[in-house]
């Protein structure tokens, strides 16, 4: 930990900084090992509906990979049966595939459900799966829209089943040392956030070849990818949105390109367009999409400049929380690098990140967290890079499948209400986007926005 003493001002001394952090120099680690808890004395019996990229890696690979001592695949469902079974092929499991969801759920009666399909239907299969007696692992969002946000709700209480959202953002070292300063109050009371998102011409684009371009299917980038965005506000700031105002636009992917086709594979201008994807140099994709497009039509490598494209590609929100504190939000999807900008300001300090997550930029091997206090000195904190979302994906999953009793100190485990919070501020900016007006959180469901979570 590094102190860089201002000019003119009195320097913050590490003892003061540490025992006002909560922290302590003897205690050896920030981030304990959830190793001294016992695992599961059976394994988890998992199905999964949903085997695109996102279940086949996230819940597949490295599941199989880690977890193959706890968990047991059961069942593998998706509308695809090229593609349903090319996943059972590559993962070597001996499981049964199915394209009739229902059946897989009374055939196989799995302990746990991990959905990872089409955003827009998620509501489905995490119902159906709470109603056929399954706990449900879901990714985000975990839903698009309001009535299914309150369906789910709904769900849970009468059938009394868990439902886990996947937010691995939480468990990343340097978004866990952010919740940790801010709940220690080294920079007093806060009082307003500065949050902004970029996604480079690389992974940004990627989300306008794919299904999440057309608004029926994603709910739009507020709700699809801002998610991840509003959940961590929820969760640093401990409280809950209260009022939303929203603005997007459509400036660059779509119908603003020079020329367009209907996919890359088959471009006539592939030459002229930077945007132009060679598919056929994946092995893995060309597996898992080219070859089974004859089922479902659905091609993977979209043009990022179809005029189907029906959601915003710069988006931007205010979100007034019921702590008072305000936040101001920008998600931009065709920058030149990645990676986010945050302040947290507050009474007697400021706390600010420039997290760089592009490959096309040099990167430091470490994050930085500058705490300025206002009448101190600058403490500058590094925290190693750490692989998968930031090193948050391993320790999700390790709390889901290895040590599901474990502590959750930080609060970490995101169950219905965090799911939805996270998604009523994407719904509530879209729909203010669409409409000119502001737009209440507590109108939306039957959640009303607390002050305090904790």
């Amino acid at each position: 930990m590094k102190t860089t003493q201002l000019p003119h001002k009195e320097e913050i001394s590490r003892r003061d900084f540490l025992q006002k952090a909560g922290l302590t120099v003897a205690s050896g680690v920030l981030f304990p090992s959830l190793s001294t808890f016992g695992k599961p004395k059976a394994k988890m019996r998992v199905a999964m509906v949903g085997t695109g990229s996102r279940g086949v890696g996230m819940w597949g690979k490295d599941v199989m990979k880690s977890y193959s001592d706890v968990v047991e695949f059961v069942g593998l469902c998706d509308i695809n049966e090229g593609r349903v079974n090319t996943v059972k092929a590559g993962l070597g499991l001996s499981c049964p595939t199915f394209t009739d969801f229902e059946k897989m759920m009374k055939e196989v009666k799995p302990d746990s459900l991990i959905v990872t399909t089409v955003d827009a239907t998620h509501h489905e299969f995490i119902i159906k799966g709470m109603e056929m007696g399954a706990n449900i692992i879901t990714e985000k969002p975990m839903t698009t829209d309001e009535q299914k946000c309150q369906a789910i709700l709904d769900a849970e209480k009468r059938t009394g089943k868990k439902v886990t959202v996947t937010f691995n953002y939480r468990y990343s070292p340097q978004r866990q040392k952010m919740y940790e300063l801010l709940r220690s109050e080294v920079i007093g009371k806060i009082t307003s956030v500065d949050f902004h998102w970029y996604l480079d011409v690389r992974h940004g684009a990627d989300y306008f070849r794919r299904w999440h371009r057309l608004k029926e299917k994603g709910g739009t980038l507020f709700v699809h990818k801002s998610t991840h965005h509003f959940d961590l506000l929820n969760w640093w700031l401990d409280s809950e949105p209260e009022e939303v105002f929203g603005y997007g636009s459509l400036d660059f992917y779509g119908k603003n390109g020079a020329f367009r086709s209907t996919n890359c594979r088959p471009c006539p201008h592939k030459n002229q367009c930077k945007f132009h994807w060679d598919m056929t140099k994946n092995k893995e994709l060309m597996a898992l999409y080219a070859a089974n497009e004859q089922y479902d039509g659905y091609l993977r490598d979209g043009c990022v400049f179809k005029e189907d494209i029906n959601i915003y590609d710069k988006m931007a929100a205010q979100i007034k929380y019921a702590n008072g504190v305000q936040v101001s939000y920008s998600l931009t999807t065709y920058s030149p690098y990645e990676g986010y900008r945050i302040a947290f300001n507050g009474t007697e300090g400021r706390l600010e990140a420039w997290i760089q997550e592009s490959q096309s930029v040099d990167m430091k091997e470490y994050d930085e967290l500058n705490l300025w206090t206002s009448f101190g000195g600058l403490q500058t904190i590094k925290i190693p890079h750490s692989e998968g979302h930031g090193g948050g994906d391993e320790r999700l999953k390790d709390k889901i499948f290895r040590y599901p009793n474990a502590p959750d100190p930080y609060r970490q485990s995101a169950g219905t209400r965090d799911g939805a919070m996270s998604v009523l501020v994407g719904v509530a900016a879209r729909k203010s986007a669409e409409t000119g007006k502001p737009i209440k959180i507590a109108d939306l469901t039957e959640l009303k926005p607390v002050v305090k979570r904790t």
